[in-house]
């Protein structure tokens, strides 16, 4: 097939891009981002990898293409999109296109409102590295998958088992008919809790097979998974961690008798590592086999991705941005040092308004004394979004509980970091947060 993509720039659209590229397709794309940064890294990627980049203006797009996808970004005005419809190109959005790749494959849709990407990306390298060829598309970005031609965020495989983030954003989730489905988590991001969890239940309804979810999760033990098959740290499940050892930056845990080591800190990430043990172990992989190879995952990018560890300091980037990810950010990093100064941007004026009292009560709950909590101003990608809100109005309430908040511009942050052992910067959608911690890298070295 000749296929389009408008909006290829985006984490979702460039994965299938670049599957499709790989698979053999004659694929071409545009994307407002490379209009302004033709040199930047996914753009050169993607040219890399076989994909024609042409501006997003509408001149890359003629009657020779069987199909035209579109970001959900990419608004109904936009040249691409309306010179498609003005020639009669069929098109699909991002979430459309990947219904279609869902049904053409035996698919495992992996959801949840935290650690899709992990998880979709752990799962996709122990399947890879226990020769079972599988195929991969998602949000994520693999370390172990990425090269001069792929930015990590998909894998082509010999067989027909397709792995796929299954984000609940845009709601397209209940399209998908997978033949396994992993429900790790629910709790505030996208979405209110209820609506979210109508989502995973229509999503486990639609699971022509086995689905296999988080057995510790208060919000999911209120859903209808249908017989789902649990993974638990707290709860009995059939498969519960027991013997479990944190250490800095690792973690180590048992699971029916057999000892398992994750080259990754933090009770999240045990978790993460259960969802795909149970999932592979249900697959009739033995238990074995999935122990030798887990220890291989290096993880995600921006997912606590380590820019110095010196033994004097530690500077870490990572994609949290809702309450629940945070909490676990932080939990993570008061195993990891007696001082952390926290560097959060909020990403958009919708999410941190829906958000607000989710971020103040994480946020008080997990500070110490010893913390430092600056927010970046809220990042903005863009559209017609109401600004009214700001960074303030989160550091205000904490600093009135008597925590150590507060908001300051990314100069102002360079010039006053203080003395701490660790520092934290995080936060989605905005890669030059990863820029940010090795500049302050570079100063506390």
């Amino acid at each position: 097939m000749k296929i389009f993509f408008s909006g290829v720039g985006g984490s979702g659209v460039s994965a299938l891009a670049g599957f499709a590229a790989e698979r053999g397709d004659s694929v071409s794309g545009s994307d407002r981002f490379f209009d302004a940064n033709p040199g930047h890294p996914l753009c050169q990627r993607l040219k890399a990898a076989g994909v024609r980049i042409f501006p997003q203006d509408g001149s890359g797009i003629d009657g020779s293409y069987d199909l035209a996808v579109f970001s959900t970004a990419v608004e109904k005005d936009n040249p691409d999109r309306m010179k498609a419809e003005a020639i009669g190109v069929p098109l699909r959005t991002r979430p459309e296109y990947l219904a279609e790749m869902v049904s053409r494959f035996r698919t495992i849709a992996v959801a949840g409102t935290s650690g899709k990407s992990t998880m979709s990306g752990m799962l996709a390298f122990l399947m890879e590295r226990l020769g079972m060829g599988p195929n991969f598309i998602g949000g994520g970005r693999v370390k172990q998958f990425t090269s001069s031609v792929n930015a990590g965020n998909y894998l082509t495989g010999g067989s027909k088992t397709l792995i796929i983030e299954a984000c609940e954003s845009d709601g397209s989730l209940v399209d998908y008919r997978p033949e396994l489905s992993i429900i790790a988590n629910l709790a505030l991001d996208h979405h209110p809790v209820d609506e979210t969890a109508r989502m995973f239940e229509q999503l486990a309804g639609n699971t022509s097979g086995l689905v296999v979810a988080g057995g510790d999760d208060v919000n999911l033990a209120g859903c209808n998974l249908g017989d789902a098959v649990r993974f638990s740290i707290e709860t009995g499940s059939k498969y519960r961690a027991g013997g479990i050892e944190y250490e800095q930056l690792s973690s180590a845990f048992t699971v029916n008798g057999t000892r398992y080591e994750l080259s990754m800190p933090g009770r999240h990430n045990i978790y993460n590592a259960l969802a795909c043990i149970a999932c592979l172990s249900e697959l009739d992989v033995p238990a074995a086999d999935i122990a030798a190879a887990l220890p291989g995952f290096a993880g995600i990018e921006r997912r606590f991705d380590i820019h110095l560890n010196n033994g004097t300091h530690i500077v870490i980037d990572d994609y949290a941005h809702n309450p629940h990810k945070i909490g676990s950010l932080m939990r993570t990093m008061q195993g990891v040092a007696a001082s952390v100064c926290y560097v959060f941007q909020p990403h958009g004026y919708g999410p941190t308004r829906m958000m607000k009292e989710g971020y103040v009560k994480t946020f008080a709950e997990n500070l110490r004394s010893s913390d430092r909590l600056v927010i970046l101003p809220i990042y903005y990608a863009g559209g017609t979004a109401a600004r009214d809100i700001s960074s303030a109005d989160v550091a205000g309430p904490l600093r009135f509980e008597g925590r150590n908040a507060g908001t300051l511009d990314r100069t102002d942050l360079l010039d006053d970091l203080g003395a701490y052992e660790a520092y934290a910067v995080f936060g989605a959608r905005d890669d030059t947060l990863s820029d940010l911690a090795e500049e302050i890298a570079k100063r506390v070295r």
